[in-house]
């Protein structure tokens, strides 16, 4: 794979909806495309200046299309000099349009706990980004509302690892990092060229190229082991949209696993199961049982959850996943057999 260390970093695919966003709302008059596309981050990283942007064109539709799907007012305004000309076409989402209506109020609890999700918002913390997006809109003429370019989201992973798997992606460096697969019982230094970083069903995923095997891959973050060297190798990515392959993935593998469970109505299993899948869970009579049906990614955490309910979960099907949860149940009985027998020795010494 060739080395490069002047390649466009790369953008989560989340980053770049929020950031565009933020753009429309920062400027009262809209955008066009073009300025769009040069100025916001996730765009004007792989844009030229001179050269052919229609991949980039397409990446924008399609997340027009997302961003209005997730309920926000993208408005398109013509320009009056030159109607129906798309090129000059103008985008924007109106503030009153995005604001909560006014007969929605809050409790003075409810108030409390946006105050505290307000927390993860820090003023400047786009700071690079976004100042030089904004000294590239006002160069182009466009008024910009600095107040709102100026606010992004904090996000906190708890995994260890997500920092430096992201300043590598940003570097397009090659990483190394201990990993345990499931089953093994020691890990194994694994070295890849990370592609994208990825949230799955509230779990934080690598996709990349994993230099042994010559292949894709994906990590469980959780099953990185040891910290993670980011090496000074840097590599050429090889096409685009890696984020939304890696999710695809994902989701054709949890579409495709399913497991039957029987549950015990009115246990701490039901409540949380409940919590997770919502009207799926029926309000049985405590005491009765149920069954549910569950979709899973990874045999082996969803068989860790299910034995941590112990004798409130009944594994029906697939077979894989009744003996790994009876496997685990096994574990735990013999450990509390070596601790009660310890305890007995020492009381009659």
């Amino acid at each position: 794979m060739p080395r490069s260390s002047s390649s466009p970093a790369r953008v989560p695919v989340e980053e770049r909806l929020f950031s565009l966003v933020l753009a429309l709302l920062a400027t009262e008059n809209g955008l066009t495309k073009n300025e769009i596309l040069s100025t916001v981050q996730g765009y004007r990283q792989r844009y030229e200046s001179h050269g052919d942007n229609s991949s980039l064109e397409r990446q924008f539709e399609r997340d027009k299309d997302d961003i209005r799907e997730l309920g926000v007012p993208l408005e398109t305004v013509e320009s009056p000099e030159a109607a129906g000309n798309n090129q000059l076409l103008r985008y924007r989402i109106p503030k009153g349009a995005y604001d909560l209506p006014a007969d929605v109020v809050f409790s003075p609890m409810e108030i409390t706990l946006l105050g505290l999700a307000a927390t993860v918002w820090r003023e400047g913390s786009l700071s690079g980004e976004s100042r030089r997006a904004l000294m590239k809109l006002r160069s182009l003429g466009v008024e910009a509302d600095e107040p709102v370019v100026g606010y992004a989201p904090r996000l906190r992973a708890r995994e260890s690892a997500f920092e430096p798997l992201s300043q590598a992606l940003e570097r397009n460096a090659i990483v190394q990092f201990p990993y345990l697969k499931p089953g093994e019982s020691a890990s194994r230094v694994r070295t890849v060229a990370p592609l994208a970083l990825v949230q799955h069903q509230g779990r934080w995923h690598l996709q990349g190229i994993d230099q042994e095997a010559g292949g894709s891959r994906t990590f469980l973050l959780s099953r990185m082991v040891g910290p993670v060297k980011v090496t000074n190798r840097t590599f050429t990515p090889e096409g685009d949209d890696f984020a939304e392959r890696a999710l695809e993935d994902l989701e054709r593998i949890w579409a495709a696993n399913v497991a039957e469970i029987e549950v015990t109505a009115g246990t701490d299993a039901a409540t949380r199961l409940r919590k997770r899948y919502g009207d799926a869970v029926p309000a049985e009579h405590e005491g009765a049982a149920f069954r549910l049906t569950v979709n899973f990614s990874d045999i082996n955490i969803l068989a860790d959850q299910l034995a941590a309910f112990g004798p409130e979960v009944l594994v029906l099907a697939p077979e894989e996943l009744r003996g790994k949860v009876v496997e685990r149940l096994v574990a735990v009985a013999e450990a509390h057999e070596g601790v009660a027998d310890a305890g007995e020795g020492n009381a009659r010494g």
